[in-house]
């Protein structure tokens, strides 16, 4: 794994009106590092998406993509610039079908316009092959293949968080911020998931922010965990160091041990 940071996040707050959402928050991503962030719920976590996103735009601090930064750009050009993302609630075109949803995560790498599109002819035609044998890699990687023509509406919620992975996916993203990527799922389709997810950050390189609930697969596959409290950083280190720590414990049982 490179020392060197993909993501450089210093000094970070957000308010709405009277109330700190984030508070200083500061972190870094390696290049190749799979990096957790935990907390209660209204710790701030998705709040630091939408801010590396461009969503929020927080009042103080910076975020750095390689010594780019980030805040103040829209969030088309935070996805040019190679930043991925998943979403709590899924975002999918559930009349579409798998292929069609993967290759909407195409789009910024389109370049034929809409005349020559609609016409398929051309360069468009050339470009349309291409992006399909982009996807099918990905269908092979997440082992979607059983689904590649259903609407994903009518596909099991647990193919359809993976649908939403392989559409962030397909933007060749330099990094993937995935946010609660198995919420809801059941134990044999989080194991399933944090195998992709280990797949995507091990054989494709991709480095990985993750915004998750699920302690136990929190601590088995990631490589450095941020505990957030009341948009506040109170421990970052390793899964065992930050599993420990009483300020953590404290923050999700109510009290110290």
């Amino acid at each position: 794994m490179d020392s060197s940071p993909i993501l450089d996040v210093s000094d970070v707050t957000l308010r709405f009106g009277g109330v700190t959402a984030l508070e200083e928050a500061s972190f870094s991503v390696k290049s190749g590092e799979l990096f957790a962030i935990i907390g209660p719920n209204g710790a701030g976590k998705t709040s630091i998406f939408n801010c590396i996103n461009g969503v929020y735009k927080p009042q103080n601090g910076s975020i750095l993509l390689e010594g780019d930064e980030l805040i103040g750009e829209r969030p088309v050009t935070v996805a040019q610039k190679g930043v991925g993302r998943t979403f709590q609630n899924l975002g999918l075109f559930m009349n579409l079908n798998l292929i069609d949803n993967l290759l909407l995560g195409r789009h910024l790498q389109m370049k034929t316009g809409f005349l020559s599109g609609a016409l398929w002819w051309g360069r468009a035609k050339n470009e349309e092959i291409k992006n399909r044998q982009k996807i099918e890699t990905i269908i092979d990687l997440l082992e979607l293949q059983p689904y590649r023509y259903q609407p994903v509406g009518l596909l099991p919620y647990g193919i359809q968080k993976r649908v939403e992975l392989g559409r962030a996916l397909s933007m060749e993203p330099r990094i993937l911020l995935l946010d609660e990527p198995v919420a809801g799922m059941n134990l044999e389709e989080t194991e399933d998931m944090a195998r992709y997810i280990l797949e995507i950050n091990n054989e494709l390189e991709i480095s990985i922010l993750l915004v998750e609930h699920d302690m136990a697969m929190v601590m088995d596959i990631a490589d450095c965990v941020m505990a957030l409290d009341f948009g506040q950083t109170i421990a970052i280190g390793s899964p065992k160091e930050v599993q420990g720590d009483e300020r953590v414990i404290a923050a999700y049982l109510g009290e110290a041990p």
